[in-house]
């Protein structure tokens, strides 16, 4: 995703535009392909409050004679892509998305609510960035309690021991070498070494499965392939 900042009202509806209508569209699509239950509900809010603001941000900018954008940029739509296009459950690439998404969103509207050169949209973002602060502080808590749950959220994708290369899936992936080694070995793996990410964001390794010595590999959606 890219960062956000804004320098002007129209770059701020952009961007703020875009941003709210990814948070609920990729919550809409999450509601249907996550797994687990805080996860869940977390979209569900997400597709409540992102809306309202999104609502709220029409109504503004419209006063203001200000355009708003009816499409997501290339970025975001990409992601929503991977989103859709994502073997179920999705639950890491949805909470890894989430978690960048706020992060730019805090930015944005603190930047704007504190340097804004439009009065009423400096007000809109300095009574929307609140909510988007607990929604950081809420997708930090069920990214770290999902982090610590080895391989419950994404089963592994079964192999016969023969390269799969399609069951992985490229993409941005914000596993640390730690938890990708704790993902494989949650799989089923062991004497997991070598792990390197490779240019598609997908950790690649040596591993042991049944005594035997394997190729495997992690996509961003926590995946496990493994080949001889």
């Amino acid at each position: 995703m890219p960062a956000f900042a804004a320098d002007s009202a129209q770059d701020f509806v952009d961007k703020a535009a875009v941003g709210g209508k990814f948070e609920v569209d990729s919550s809409q699509l999450a509601l249907n392909k996550v797994q687990d239950q805080s996860i869940k509900d977390f979209a569900q809010m997400m597709i409540r409050d992102h809306g309202a603001a999104n609502t709220k941000l029409q109504a503004v900018a419209g006063e203001q004679k200000l355009k708003v954008p009816a499409a997501l940029d290339a970025q975001h739509q990409a992601d929503l892509d991977k989103l859709k296009n994502g073997q179920a459950p999705i639950d890491p690439a949805y909470v890894d998305m989430q978690r960048k998404a706020h992060d730019e969103a805090v930015k944005l509207f603190e930047d704007y609510a504190s340097k804004g050169d439009n009065p009423a949209l400096k007000t809109f973002a300095q009574q929307t960035v609140d909510t988007l602060k607990m929604h950081r502080q809420m997708i930090e808590k069920i990214a770290a309690r999902q982090d610590s749950i080895t391989g419950a959220t994404t089963p592994a994708v079964k192999t016969d021991n023969t390269p799969n290369a399609a069951a992985l899936v490229p993409g941005a992936n914000s596993f640390t070498e730690a938890q990708a080694k704790s993902r494989i070995e949650g799989a089923g793996y062991t004497n997991v070494s070598k792990l390197a990410k490779d240019d598609q964001g997908i950790w690649r390794g040596q591993a042991t499965k049944a005594g035997e010595s394997l190729a495997v590999g992690l996509d961003y959606q926590g995946n496990v392939v493994a080949s001889k």
